[in-house]
């Protein structure tokens, strides 16, 4: 009787090991699974840390944050080979942009994450357990995607926002997850947010990740990420009207930093930026 019990629970073991060997789509899904498992998990252990350390809500848990989620991607087999770490050193609030691709971002966002730097993010996240209650103590500005007809007095609160508090805000102008091997046009969200400020932009750009990371595919397995900080790009002087110039300017100067660090050709007519 006991060896029955042994054999059922090795095949209990042994069945999803199994699984992953034969199907990629049982692979995909399961290593997807533990990513989401393990964003929750550290974000529990993070959680109490950060309210110990500064005692709710505060820009500075941010820092606990990163420590514990660039832990992750020795457990994806993920490296980062960063350039123009020094383009961070500005004094005082700007606003950040960025390509975005998956749910990995949130590693490669980590990894360079500079000192006072929050994000712009849905207000769904707030409430997804744990991770939506580190990313509240971490001042992660939440904004209603449903109220596209209050987009600029939004801004212009989070202008504010920036400007009290001396805050780096990041935001992935493309506004959606982009699978496509290209940057899709970009939102003018993150240029009026700068303008109303009066801040300067920090364009950052990762590489494709489709060599390693591919929903399409069922492909998920570890790579290197090539990420760059292009330097500041000053917008005093600029004016409501200078807005779709400036978005389409950074728009095709991160498409040819991203095609370059992908080491992929790059497409003669990509989609222009609006």
């Amino acid at each position: 009787m006991e060896l029955w019990w042994i054999f059922w629970l090795s095949l209990l073991f042994l069945l999803p090991l199994l699984l992953m060997e034969m199907s990629d789509f049982f692979k995909f899904h399961v290593k997807i699974a533990s990513y989401c498992a393990l964003c929750l998990f550290l974000s529990a252990l993070a959680a109490p840390v950060c309210l110990l350390k500064s005692g709710g809500r505060n820009v500075k848990n941010m820092r606990v944050i990163k420590s514990f989620v660039r832990t992750m991607k020795y457990f994806y087999g993920l490296r980062f080979e960063v350039k123009g770490l020094e383009n961070f050193n500005v004094e005082g609030p700007c606003v950040i942009i960025s390509n975005h691709q998956s749910v990995l971002d949130m590693m490669g966002l980590m990894e360079i994450l500079p000192d006072r730097c929050v994000q712009i993010a849905k207000k769904e996240l707030l409430y997804a357990g744990s991770v939506g209650l580190i990313t509240y103590l971490g001042g992660v500005i939440y904004i209603n995607r449903k109220r596209t007809s209050d987009a600029k007095s939004i801004m212009a609160s989070v202008a504010q926002e920036m400007i009290d508090d001396n805050l780096k805000v990041w935001i992935y102008p493309e506004g959606t997850r982009n699978i496509s091997d290209d940057l899709l046009p970009f939102k003018k969200g993150a240029f009026h947010l700068a303008l109303q400020a009066q801040v300067p932009i920090i364009p950052v750009v990762y590489s494709s990740f489709s060599s390693f990371y591919d929903k399409r595919k069922l492909l998920f397995t570890g790579g290197t990420i090539k990420v760059e900080i292009l330097p500041k790009i000053e917008i005093s002087g600029l004016t409501e009207a200078d807005i779709s110039d400036l978005t389409e300017s950074c728009y095709q100067t991160m498409r040819q930093v991203f095609f370059r660090l992908s080491d992929k050709p790059m497409k003669c007519n990509g989609p222009s930026a609006h």
